[in-house]
């Protein structure tokens, strides 16, 4: 028999209709479908024998959506701050992860990055990362929507030998939780600094194959750009093109540096963009153009990369941070308004990652990835704008309850799947195992 749940918030924002805020209404979902949006007094009325919840201060919306994520790394989180990309990469995160970095670690540090996002409000993670059953495993038991990203790079480590080694590895996860709701996959090779034309081929034709989508590093920084002149005589971009890379299954994370040239090779491939401003800053890599980006065309999602080199996992803050960098790097400060920055956070990713007839906004027939934030704090109060209350005010502490697939999450700020005392302490042995 299904289970029926209405929901009563103050506020429903369904982020379609584009920048809509209902208010008198409820959300009526049957076991993971939402049914749909009807007057309060009505679905009461209609769904008298349905579990009524109450939420007479809060906003409710589509869970987020977080673009490029590498969950794992929030075990590394503060190991090493204030340093460029290449040296941060090559100094101490490879080295750290060559040292440290397993089954358990990965499995481990995943539980702990999804616990953080659904306190947060993020329904689904696009992750990169290694041991990819540990990530697909942890995103089974958190609840979270997963898309596991399966890296590869050519040199080895303790997950891999080669890019070949890398390739099989994916094949196996894939095969292994086909079927399994919730957990889907990408080919995740690097970036073009780590990843050979060779390689790149292999990928596009197993990700034909396999019928996923891919998702790679693209022009984070200056040195990346240098490097790829120096060696192929174009820009990374360019490279990728004559490969066959660039097309509507490819999720670019970063794109700091793209030109006008660029920018509209983009939108003619029918690229996504995932948007990390908070990473990009912090390793000074630069600001993407992302108003630039909008008005081209081109769809962009927001990340927060991973907890190394952000170091929080908050689509709240990146989603404020996002519109003010955009009205500055613009000068135009009705460049990435609150609704549309709403949308990059929830919508936009979900079609990103081929999902948007699923998740991504509260509509009659989609998945009930939902959340509610509570308004009534002081540091967002009195409300005239809901949207634009969450987006530049509302801190991730706010998010009260969260549903994926109907299946409740969190409720009353309480985790109802994970042991946020029990990721604490495995936390804290394995920051005395890598600083020692």
């Amino acid at each position: 028999m299904k289970k029926t749940t209405c929901l009563h918030p103050k506020w429903i924002i369904p982020i379609e209709p584009h920048a809509s805020v209902l208010s008198d209404a409820s959300l009526v979902m049957e076991d993971a479908v939402i049914v749909g949006i009807m007057p309060s007094a009505a679905a009461r009325q209609q769904y008298a024998n349905a579990e009524h919840i109450d939420l007479p201060t809060h906003a409710l919306l589509p869970g987020f959506v977080n673009l490029h994520a590498h969950s794992a790394m929030c075990l590394l989180r503060g190991l090493a701050d204030d340093l460029a990309l290449m040296e941060w990469l090559h100094e101490h995160i490879w080295p750290a992860e060559k040292k440290h970095v397993s089954e358990q670690f990965v499995f481990d540090g995943s539980l702990h990055a999804m616990a953080e996002m659904i306190r947060g409000g993020t329904t689904t993670v696009n992750d990169m990362y290694f041991f990819h059953h540990a990530v697909a495993r942890a995103g089974v038991q958190s609840g979270m929507r997963t898309v596991v990203g399966c890296s590869v790079l050519e040199f080895p480590n303790a997950y891999c030998q080669d890019a070949d080694d890398y390739l099989q590895k994916a094949q196996d996860v894939i095969r292994d939780f086909a079927g399994q709701q919730g957990v889907a996959f990408k080919l995740a090779p690097h970036a073009p600094y780590t990843v050979s034309d060779a390689s790149f081929k292999k990928i596009i034709a197993l990700a034909q194959q396999l019928s996923v989508g891919i998702h790679c590093h693209i022009h984070e920084s200056v040195d990346e750009l240098a490097t790829s002149m120096k060696e192929y005589g174009v820009r990374p971009l360019a490279r990728l093109d004559q490969l066959g890379l660039l097309s509507p299954q490819l999720i670019a994370a970063h794109v700091v540096h793209a030109d006008d040239a660029e920018i509209a090779l983009l939108q003619q491939r029918g690229v996504h963009v995932a948007h990390n401003p908070a990473s990009n800053l912090k390793l000074a890599s630069g600001m993407a153009r992302i108003h630039s980006m909008q008005m081209a065309g081109i769809n962009v999602g927001l990340g927060t990369d991973g907890s190394a080199s952000n170091n929080k996992l908050d689509m709240l803050a990146d989603m404020r941070l996002a519109a003010l960098l955009a009205k500055t790097q613009s000068d135009e400060p009705t460049a990435l308004n609150a609704a549309q920055a709403l949308e990059m956070a929830t919508l936009s990713g979900a079609k990103a990652l081929g999902l948007d007839r699923e998740i991504g906004s509260l509509v009659a027939g989609k998945y009930a990835d939902i959340i509610a934030i509570d308004l009534s704090a002081l540091e967002t109060t009195p409300v005239y704008d809901p949207i634009s209350q969450i987006v530049y005010a509302a801190g991730r502490e706010q998010v009260s309850d969260v549903w994926v697939h109907g299946r409740c999450l969190m409720r009353g700020r309480q985790l109802l799947t994970l042991d946020s005392g029990a990721l604490m302490e495995t936390a804290l042995a394995w920051q005395a195992k890598i600083a020692a």
